[in-house]
């Protein structure tokens, strides 16, 4: 029972669920029906579900068949009424198509008409249209053919500008057409075209600069000479006016009245100003030499494409090269002025054509870019001038190229370039000019010493002595009151000696022209060159000459007159350079001439070459001195070489007479002292080993002679026997053997008042000496005789005293 229950609910179940598949068939769409229908062939009951589905269509048939029956005569009325409407339409579709038929026939040839209306309009708008693209396209096409024009003729900043406004105004109307599209593809290229033109014709202006820079720097330097002679003239006229005149009629006139407007200003540049460059008498600018328009449109033109920094990094490397080129010297650059200037041309041109671009284009080159080439240019400038003028050896070409750095660093200095390191430099190549100075004065000096006579200058009339005394301060009274001929104590050499050093520091004065230097400054140069040439070149000369070998006693006399009246002649030469430079020599850090003192050295040195000269003469004498040493009798006179000595020492005596006194004394004192000596020493030589009395007589002889000469007072000014103590040690020495006074001797030895005092005991044991040895040899067979050997025992006894002396001396 309840399995029938089971079964019945089940069916109930099926029975709503097909009922349910039935209705969402009914409202679902077809396309939608396949999850539906799926549902059923899930199901188990796929022939209960057939079974209501074909109940249900058999119901749907019902009810259509039931509306169809309904709706049927209503139809059937419907095609009646359209059947009649069939026909009546057929007859107005033959209406229509005759109307159409006919209508087709009358409108032909409107229809003709009306199609070349048609054409005619669009013709006439087509002819329109063209005009009107034609309108555009025209300025088009000029402006690229003003451009291909304006290339041509190498107008290239025009033609950028044309480019410009065909690029940005005409091309963008007509930009569809085929030819702008090539005109814009080609645009690029026009523009690389004319920037590789500009920069060619930049190239051609860059190497332009470089052949006339030399032309300019000259132009500019001749400029600023003009304008030294200008300041010069308006120095010396200070009337001031404000009109202009041209610097060559200035040059000729100087009543004409000048503008004080400096032409070589930073802001107003001598060589690039052509406002104040007069209509036919000035010298062509740097614009008249060089055409500065190519650097000028490529800056432009670089500017506009966009690539202004470009070309200025080109233009300034390009511009670096040239200047180490410009600022490299020729190797033989020291041979001669003309190489000097010409390298000075050059960078001054290099550098006015700068301060040119400078100040007439914006940036290109800036005073920094300047700045640091001049930095450069300076310390090369310095660095060749220093090599080159080391080989420089003619200070006339020393003078010139000072003059003309000078006028290099004015010109410079007109444009605004700071030059003082090369008035700096100046200063060290004015040390060079004074020693090139010095040797050429040292040649001067030297032909003035080698060609004189060394013979007092004689004067036969009051022309010749007013010439001599005109070029050497020179005053004596008494030789003005002796009547002619006359003659000057000094030689010729004493003028021309003075005459030259005044020359020497006329040539100092010039080098220190336009220096910028003060008066005290340009002072103390003079005196320390003339300084130098006194105590160095002049020095040397003389000392050169007192000690050549064939100078005789006569020329040292002179040279010592000379150098006495030259020392006397410094307070003159002081008086000169002070009237020169103006500079009081009381002012403070003076440099004091040392004329006194070099005169006084060589007159020193010229003393002691007549006391050398002089003992070298009496060595001469000596040598010819023959003694017997082993004579047993004097002879009755003394040696004649001995007289012969006594005569030449007379006549040289008596050339001293112009020597100053105390010369000549002491050149007398020192020829008897050095006689003295010498025969002191012929007679205590070792090559004389034996010596008898009568040898000593004889050069006793000798030696009165000597004394003899001494008394005569051969030079004047010794006061009683002084002379004559030359020679008292051996006057002393010869007594003492000669009388054979030993008791005397060795009983005062040592004592003040000794009669024998300027004997040495180991002076007399050597003569005694050689005197035993002479007795023991000669007297073998006397040993004897009595008297004899008292004799031998005397002198054993005195040596033997001797010897105590000389070892209780020297304890």
């Amino acid at each position: 029972m309840e399995r029938g229950k089971m079964a019945e609910l089940e069916s109930l179940e099926t029975a709503a669920e097909h009922e349910r598949i039935l209705r969402e068939i009914e409202s679902t769409d077809t396309a939608c029906i396949g999850p539906t229908l799926r549902s059923v062939y899930d199901g188990e009951e796929h022939g209960r579900f057939m079974e209501k589905l074909e109940a249900r269509i058999r119901n749907h048939d019902r009810e259509i068949e039931k509306m169809c029956n309904f709706h049927y005569q209503g139809f059937v009325d419907s095609i009646t009424e359209l059947l009649k409407v069939r026909g009546e339409a057929q007859k107005l579709k033959n209406q229509v198509t005759d109307t159409n038929r006919k209508l087709q026939n009358e409108g032909k040839e409107l229809i003709i008409a009306m199609e070349e209306l048609k054409q005619c309009r669009l013709q006439q708008r087509n002819i329109s249209a063209t005009v009107d693209k034609l309108t555009l396209c025209l300025p088009v096409l000029e402006m690229y053919s003003k451009l291909r024009e304006q290339m041509k003729s190498k107008r290239h900043y025009p033609a950028l500008k044309t480019l410009e406004h065909l690029e940005h105004t005409y091309l963008p109307q007509v930009s569809h057409y085929r030819f702008c599209k090539i005109m814009v593809d080609n645009i690029p290229k026009l523009r690389e075209e004319i920037k590789e033109v500009s920069m060619s014709d930049l190239k051609d202006f860059l190497e332009s600069i470089r052949k006339h820079s030399d032309k300019i720097g000259e132009t500019a330097m001749k400029q600023a000479q003009q304008q030294r002679n200008l300041d010069n003239i308006v120095s010396q006229h200070p009337r001031i006016s404000g009109g202009k005149k041209s610097k060559k009629e200035v040059c000729a006139s100087s009543d004409l009245e000048v503008k004080t407007t400096s032409p070589m200003s930073e802001q107003d540049s001598g060589i690039l100003d052509v406002e104040d460059e007069d209509e036919d008498e000035e010298v062509p600018g740097a614009q008249d030499l060089v055409d500065f328009s190519p650097v000028y449109r490529c800056l432009h033109i670089y500017s506009v494409l966009g690539a202004r920094e470009t070309f200025e990094n080109y233009y300034r490397k390009q511009r670096r090269k040239q200047a180490r080129l410009v600022l490299q010297p020729p190797s033989n650059m020291h041979e001669t002025l003309d190489g000097y200037r010409k390298y000075f041309n050059q960078i001054v041109g290099f550098f006015v054509v700068e301060d040119h671009i400078l100040h007439t284009t914006q940036g290109l080159v800036n005073r920094a870019y300047i700045d640091e080439l001049w930095e450069m240019a300076l310390s090369k400038t310095i660095a060749a001038l220093r090599t080159h003028s080391s080989y420089c050896s003619d200070p006339s070409l020393v003078l010139d190229l000072k003059n003309l750095i000078v006028l290099f660093a004015d010109t410079l200095q007109g444009y605004g370039f700071p030059v003082n390191q090369l008035f700096d430099m100046l200063l060290e190549i004015q040390d060079q000019y004074s020693e090139t100075l010095l040797k050429k004065w040292t040649g001067v000096f030297r032909n003035i010493l080698d060609s004189d006579n060394y013979s007092p200058i004689p004067v036969t009339n009051e022309e010749m002595y007013k010439k001599i005394v005109g070029q050497f301060p020179f005053q004596d009274a008494e030789l003005e009151k002796q009547p002619f001929p006359k003659k000057f104590p000094f030689s010729e050499f004493v003028p021309k000696v003075y005459n030259q050093i005044k020359e020497f520091i006329y040539a100092c004065l010039k080098f220190s022209e336009d220096l910028h230097l003060s008066s005290t400054e340009v002072d103390d140069m003079i005196r320390k060159s003339t300084n130098l040439l006194l105590t160095r070149t002049l020095s040397n000369c003389l000392q050169n000459v007192i000690k050549r070998k064939n100078v005789g006693l006569t020329e040292l006399v002179q040279i010592i007159i000379n150098t006495t009246h030259l020392e006397k002649s410094c307070k003159f030469l002081e008086e000169f350079i002070t009237n020169i430079t103006n500079v009081l020599p009381e002012t403070v850090h003076t440099t004091k001439l040392y004329g006194t003192t070099t005169f006084k050295d060589a007159r020193h040195a010229a003393e002691e070459e007549i006391y050398t000269n002089l003992n070298q003469k009496i060595d001469q004498f000596l040598q010819l001195a023959d003694y017997d040493w082993m004579a047993m009798e004097p002879g009755s006179k003394a040696s004649d070489y001995l007289v012969d000595l006594i005569g030449f020492l007379r006549s040289t005596f008596a050339v001293f007479t112009h020597l100053p006194g105390k010369v000549a004394q002491t050149a007398c004192m020192s020829a008897c002292k050095h006689l003295s000596t010498s025969l002191m020493q012929l007679l205590l030589e070792a090559e004389v080993r034996q010596l008898t009395l009568g040898a000593l007589q004889q050069f006793n002889l000798d030696v009165e002679e000597c004394e003899q000469f001494a008394r005569s007072g051969p030079v004047p000014g010794f006061q009683g026997d002084t002379l004559q103590l030359a020679f008292i040690d051996l006057r002393q020495l010869l007594d003492l053997f000669i009388q054979w006074d030993w008791s005397t001797y060795l009983a005062d030895y040592g004592q003040p008042t000794c009669k024998y005092l300027r004997v040495n005991p180991t002076t007399a044991l050597v003569l005694l000496e050689k005197m035993r040895d002479t007795s023991r040899k000669n007297n073998v067979f006397a040993q004897f005789r009595k008297n004899e050997r008292d004799k031998q025992k005397l002198i054993d006894t005195v040596a033997k005293q001797l010897r105590s002396l000389i070892n209780s001396h020297h304890s």
